[in-house]
């Protein structure tokens, strides 16, 4: 009696595979119809209003104007000052996430010593993080204040600076003003995501190192910094994402300064303050491509890096 034919080893693991990914995509399909409903059906009413002229006023009496709110003479991409607004906030991100990254690694080190006041050190640490955007907003308004803020009051006792100086209203501080109050928020959430990724790390590494006498410079630059990149690639792109959107901060310290004016800003200010819920849903429509078409480029370079290392 013939024994059956067995099935290739090959092929029964990429029917093995495809049967994971079927229940995969099953067990997903109901969080993908929320998200769906959640968060697509919105998207897709903004690019249908911003393909209109409607107004906050009657939304109901609204014409279809095509692509007049994008290239039209009067469009979003002939607007000079939704251009500084695009300007604003690339360099608000590349400030904000460049300095949390670096300062919240450093951070995460500390954190990660042998103390006794580990446990405290850390939730200290947080504090910021967890006070809400428009209460550390306020709050830093007050201590930038050029009359009566603690901050001038003390540059002026060290003899740091001649005169109040006005921090949130001089176009040439404003700016960076509010990146750094970003930083004093944020940093301790990078910190967070990287001191858990260096706790992942294996100590037989930092062992072996230690027992070849290795340099503590190399170690963090040949072995610590590699292992722990990827998660670092994952909290920059999160905070990018972050940045690329952020309204609260700006708009409690500046409101609607053009030197500081964000995207979300601008297209709060056309659809409240104009009432162009057209032209203000065209706007908002080409921030959400900006941050999709830069989120992409991000991580596709982190992973040609990661793969070339």
């Amino acid at each position: 009696m013939m024994p059956f034919p067995s099935m290739p080893r090959a092929a029964a693991a990429s029917s093995l595979q495809q049967a994971r990914q079927r229940m995969a995509w099953l067990l997903l399909s109901p969080a993908l119809l929320v998200l769906l409903a959640v968060a697509g059906l919105p998207l897709l009413r903004t690019f249908w209003l911003s393909l209109s002229d409607a107004e906050l006023s009657d939304l109901s009496a609204r014409q279809f104007v095509g692509l007049a709110n994008y290239l039209g003479e009067g469009g979003v991409l002939n607007d000079p000052q939704w251009w500084e607004a695009v300007r604003n906030t690339l360099w608000f991100t590349l400030l904000s996430v460049s300095l949390e990254t670096v300062l919240g690694l450093g951070l995460a080190i500390m954190l990660n010593q042998r103390s006794r006041l580990k446990t405290m050190l850390r939730a200290a640490v947080l504090v910021p993080w967890a006070i809400p955007t428009v209460v550390s907003a306020k709050m830093w308004s007050w201590m930038l204040h050029d009359q009566f803020g603690v901050i001038n009051s003390m540059l002026l006792a060290l003899g740091l600076i001649a005169a109040p100086l006005a921090w949130t209203a001089d176009p040439d501080l404003a700016l960076l003003t509010i990146v750094l109050v970003d930083v004093w928020k944020t940093t301790p959430f990078m910190a967070l995501l990287t001191l858990a990724a260096l706790q992942m790390v294996p100590a037989d590494c930092y062992e072996a190192a230690r027992i070849d006498g290795v340099p503590a410079y190399s170690v963090f630059l040949h072995i610590t910094l590699p292992l722990i990149t990827p998660a670092l690639v994952v909290a920059m792109i999160f905070r990018t994402l972050d940045a690329l959107r952020v309204f609260d901060l700006i708009y409690v310290m500046t409101s609607n300064s053009r030197a500081t004016k964000s995207m979300s800003v601008y297209v709060r200010e056309q659809m409240i303050d104009f009432q162009l819920v057209g032209y203000g849903s065209a706007a908002a429509t080409l921030l959400f491509v900006l941050i999709v078409l830069i989120t992409m480029a991000y991580m596709t370079l982190a992973r040609r890096r990661m793969e070339g290392n």
